[in-house]
């Protein structure tokens, strides 16, 4: 399964509320940000499956100037100027950022964005770095993501890696990386989901790994918890959607 193909199901299949921002205003606000950093904005609408984007004058130097919506919540026109390679990358960065904040406390999860660095293919056919920043908006109780909000323009910043979690609160980054893919969860965590998803109980499980039946059920509770989950069964998903499993 492709990076693309797991972060649409993970955006997709949310059970949907209310959003915390009214759509027209968040449309509003990505019209004048793009008009006054210069930058293409994209406003994806998760549970409609559509993308309204403003060039700015960004947009002149992609070459996609004319570009103002898309039947999807992915900018194909912008993927389409990357590699496959780059392309890649980016779904898989998106990935890590969606993982980072299954462990976040809901009430905090707004308080980051995603910043990539990319390699983009003009239609003038010059390459050039850009920055890629990526804002989730959340839901009244902060549990699913209704819009994605992204902007796309210079470089104007850099940092190590490819791609760092910035706290607009706090200024402080996280780097991204494949060391981290799987830190959600400890490593009897991850063994004890194993288990779960072969279809032990906790009884079961206990006497395979030599521990009491109490620490199992800790366990379960803490595999919850840090996946932002109600149950057994949406962990073992959600787990084996980001990789962990």
């Amino acid at each position: 399964m492709g990076n693309r193909v797991k972060i649409d199901n993970l955006l997709r299949n949310q059970s949907m509320i209310s959003a915390s921002i009214d759509l027209q205003k968040l449309l509003c606000y990505a019209e004048s940000v793009a008009e006054i950093e210069n930058v293409v904005t994209v406003v994806s609408d998760i549970r409609n499956n559509k993308s309204k984007i403003y060039s700015g004058r960004f947009g002149a130097v992609l070459g996609i100037d004319a570009y103002c919506q898309e039947d999807s919540i992915w900018e194909k026109s912008i993927l389409d100027l990357m590699s496959d390679t780059e392309r890649e990358e980016k779904f898989l960065s998106e990935l890590r950022f969606f993982s980072f904040l299954r462990h976040i406390p809901r009430n905090k999860r707004a308080n980051y964005y995603l910043a990539s660095k990319l390699r983009i293919n003009t239609l003038s056919g010059k390459s050039i770095d850009i920055l890629h920043r990526m804002y989730y908006i959340y839901s009244e109780d902060s549990d699913s993501v209704c819009y994605a909000l992204c902007l796309y323009g210079c470089l104007t910043f850099d940092f190590a890696g490819k791609s760092i979690i910035i706290n607009t609160l706090t200024g402080t980054t996280e780097v991204l990386s494949s060391e981290k893919d799987s830190s959600i969860l400890s490593k009897r965590e991850r063994q004890i989901l194993k288990f779960i998803d072969s279809g032990k109980t906790s009884a079961q499980i206990a006497d395979a790994l030599s521990i009491s039946k109490n620490t199992v059920s800790r366990h379960r509770q803490d595999i919850l918890a840090k996946l932002q989950v109600k149950n057994s069964m949406e962990a073992c998903k959600i787990a084996k959607t980001l990789g962990i499993l």
